[in-house]
């Protein structure tokens, strides 16, 4: 579903969980009542006192649902044995956690979808902190207040049953917090920004337990590293405060070429989409393996939100310049059924939308690297060669997925938030699936196609679809502004608590 599905989401408003009034520090947490601060290592009963600490529900090896929740989104990484998984129900459990993670020496690992690439959120070894209950979509006029637990599919639906909507990916089960910190591309991001854009607020717990609100007026450094900087290193974001838009009515278009009209497409496509009317996004994907035993595919979806008949214009660059398709089928829907639609639910309750218990949705194992791209240009003999080596390969599918940036996402300086990719043309995603077994396959696969598109694309690449082996990861995700990230860190965790791996 990761390759298939377009790419890597009320009552009245109120604050979602029980913590202390933002901007004032949390009340003395510490499990050990007061003790001095120390560094040895929980023991069973130190683990129990956490448990009656908190109002969340604190799973450790042998209890009836800790192997239930210590999975992720990807089986890759199901052999992770977090030393307990903490499912908060609001801030003060943060704070509390924090706390016995600093008095007894712990790393925490940060979980809110569990899509972490490289499986940083399946906290082997550490304190899982899964912000993933408080899933609560409230809204109040155009403004929405979102947990951080909540996911994709959770939020266009709490929002789309009332006619508000905000730009984010098409993963049903990915969580807000990770693709906002991230900076967050979808399907209408080039009409209407990245999910970062549309924050007003965050409501956030420090290293040292205090719940502040970070925005523009308040905490703004803070505000403007979460907004594109990647999540896991300042701070666990409890809540956002959203603007939304207008739920549009969105036409799509799901075009098809055979795979020879590949080295016409791809050009074509890189000079006239991520330039075109900003009402207008697409993907355009190149995939391989036994998916596609006939020989490679090569389709494009895309998405218009202005009135239907707007879309042939805004395609007449591309689809006069390329080969005659083989399919090119519109549809035209609301945005909630659009949204549910891309997300593989359309005939799955919201509910079950979902691939924990009860869910109607399957995980896969994947593995994915990615590049952003600032220049059409693109060496075909290398990445058809990349693509036709997914036929034979063993994988399940694999390939290339690259998807439109430009249009509002370009409004916005580029020192304005982390995002550090304004004016870029594409995010690029390789991807490939398999069924079982080790990842070295898919791995080595994803990493040699970005390895050969190098060239043509050069080193930048999406914090939200890391790679541990990128080696000068801070100026690939975040170019000029990963300077200012150091800093921020310095700032707001000057001990470094927070050990997740590329770190600023």
């Amino acid at each position: 579903m990761i390759l298939t599905a377009v790419a890597g989401a009320a009552a009245a408003c109120a604050p979602h969980d029980a913590s202390p009034p933002a901007d004032t520090p949390a009340p003395p947490v510490s499990p050990t009542s007061g003790a001095p601060s120390r560094v040895t290592s929980p023991t069973s009963a130190d683990w129990r006192r956490l448990a009656r600490h908190v109002d969340g529900t604190l799973a450790r090896p042998g209890s009836a649902t800790y192997d239930t929740v210590r999975l992720t989104q990807n089986p890759r990484y199901d052999g992770a044995r977090p030393l307990a998984v903490l499912s908060v129900a609001g801030a003060r459990d943060v704070a509390t956690a924090f706390s016995f993670a600093q008095d007894h020496g712990l790393r925490v690992a940060i979980r809110s979808g569990g899509h972490s690439y490289p499986g940083w959120s399946a906290g082997d070894g550490a304190l899982v902190i899964d912000v993933r209950p408080l899933h609560r979509v409230s809204l109040s006029g155009t403004t929405a207040t979102i947990g951080a637990g909540a996911s994709l599919v959770q939020v266009y639906d709490g929002l789309g049953t009332h006619g508000r909507g905000i730009a984010g990916g098409s993963c049903p089960t990915v969580g807000i917090a990770g693709l906002t910190q991230g900076g967050g591309v979808g399907v209408l991001t080039r009409a209407h920004g990245l999910t970062c854009d549309s924050v007003a607020a965050m409501r956030v717990v420090l290293a040292d337990g205090t719940v502040v609100t970070a925005s523009a007026d308040h905490e703004p450094e803070l505000f403007w590293a979460l907004r594109g900087g990647g999540g896991g290193h300042l701070g666990v974001v409890t809540s956002f405060t959203f603007r939304t838009f207008a739920a549009p009515t969105i036409t799509r278009a799901y075009v098809a070429w055979p795979f020879s009209a590949a080295e016409h497409v791809v050009p074509s496509w890189l000079r006239t989409v991520p330039r075109a009317d900003p009402r207008l996004w697409a993907t355009l994907k190149l995939l391989g393996g036994r998916t596609h035993p006939s020989g490679p595919a090569l389709f494009m979806s895309a998405t218009w939100t202005g009135p239907a008949s707007g879309m042939d214009a805004a395609l007449q660059p591309l689809l006069s310049s390329v080969p005659a398709p083989t399919t090119d089928s519109r549809s035209t829907a609301s945005y909630l059924d659009t949204m549910l639609t891309y997300a593989g639910c359309s005939t799955i309750p919201v509910p079950e939308c979902h691939t924990g218990p009860g869910g109607a949705l399957d995980r896969g194992a994947f593995a994915a690297t990615s590049h952003i791209i600032t220049v059409p240009d693109v060496d075909m003999s290398a990445l058809l060669d990349r693509v036709d080596a997914a036929q034979g390969s063993g994988l399940k599918e694999a390939g290339i997925s690259i998807d439109a940036l430009g249009g509002k996402v370009d409004d916005i300086g580029a020192g304005d938030t982390a995002f550090g990719h304004r004016g870029a043309l594409t995010t690029v995603q390789y991807t490939a699936t398999y069924d079982s077994g080790p990842a070295t396959t898919a791995t080595s696969y994803v990493r040699r196609f970005r390895t050969a598109m190098k060239p043509s694309w050069g080193s930048g690449a999406y914090v939200n679809y890391a790679d541990s082996s990128l080696k000068h990861y801070q100026q690939a995700y975040f170019g000029a502004n990963a300077g200012r990230l150091a800093q921020a860190r310095m700032s707001y965790d000057p001990h470094g608590f927070f050990t997740q791996p590329q770190d600023y």
